[in-house]
């Protein structure tokens, strides 16, 4: 029945002088609970979320935009990760900056998250890692912008050159990884042919640079042994640049070019790798020319699609 309390009904007083009155009547009150606060019925609907919405007090803010906040999670169970759904606290927008080339759909697919999911259950590096399996993606930080965001910042490859081995084409960037397969809108980036032909070509491209006029006329470039390039002009003059110091024996062509209209002339290799002397082979010559490896061959550029 509650808590209750006796009293004296005011209207029956003593009027007997020092004797009591008999069968005094009595009254019996209910006390009267008073409704609990609104922030209670909060607290009691947050109750399973009290540490996390501790944590997000200072250095738990940097947890939640950091994605170590699903662990706690993890510990108290998925009730409070979906009480703070009901505080609030999910994703109503999705921001990605950086994307040029990577497909939308394929962006949203390595998210994986929903709108409307809690964000503190959003595995920003999990969402991080599968970002940066995208082939087109170099790095990727994902990040909670609560209440109800998820920022997404690419960084993506930038094309570089082909890579033509075993007899097809693929894109590569500056690191000499591969993007992609297919040649598509890149047909006309720099062909580099060997094994290890994609580490190094950065480094060549950036020689070559050095003479803009004689770089244009380079179609393809051939690692030889690991060690060295052969070059081959739109003319089909072959140049063999040497092991050590290919810039200075590039600078040397350039100037017998400008000087000399060396490579105009009936002229089918050119041979640097000598630091003291220019082998020079003429088309009437009979000396055979070192053949290159099987997949070295043809460097006969790729239709663009």
């Amino acid at each position: 029945m509650g808590d209750v309390s006796l009293r004296a009904d005011p209207d029956h007083r003593n009027r007997g002088g020092n004797k009591p009155t008999k069968n005094l009547p009595v009254r019996v009150t209910r006390t009267r609970r008073k409704a609990a606060p609104r922030w209670i019925k909060r607290a009691a609907l947050w109750g399973g979320v009290g540490t996390v919405v501790l944590a997000l007090g200072g250095g738990g803010v940097w947890l939640a935009r950091q994605g170590t906040v699903p662990g706690v999670f993890a510990a108290v169970g998925n009730g409070a990760l979906s009480a703070t759904g009901l505080m609030g606290l999910k994703v109503r927008e999705i921001l990605v900056e950086g994307r040029m080339r990577v497909p939308p759909q394929t962006v949203m697919a390595s998210l994986d998250v929903s709108r409307g999911a809690p964000i503190l259950g959003v595995g920003v590096s999990a969402v991080r890692q599968r970002l940066e399996a995208i082939p087109w993606v170099e790095s990727a930080v994902v990040e909670r912008r609560l209440p109800d965001t998820i920022f997404v910042r690419l960084v993506e490859r930038v094309p570089l050159a082909l890579w033509q081995h075993n007899g097809t084409f693929s894109v590569i960037d500056a690191k000499g990884v591969v993007i992609q397969n297919e040649v598509g809108p890149f047909a006309s980036l720099p062909i580099v042919v060997g094994e290890d032909a994609p580490p190094n070509a950065e480094a060549l491209l950036l020689l070559l640079a050095t003479e803009p006029d004689l770089h244009k006329r380079v179609t393809a470039a051939v690692r030889v042994g690991g060690r060295r390039w052969n070059l081959k002009l739109d003319n089909g003059i072959d140049v063999r640049l040497p092991e050590e110091d290919a810039a200075s024996a590039w600078s040397k062509l350039a100037a017998l070019e400008r000087e000399n209209k060396l490579l105009s002339r009936d002229v089918t290799a050119v041979d640097l790798r000598l630091p003291d002397r220019l082998i020079v082979r003429v088309g009437n010559e009979n000396t055979p020319v070192p053949t290159p490896a099987k997949d070295d061959r043809s460097t006969k550029r790729p239709a663009a699609r």
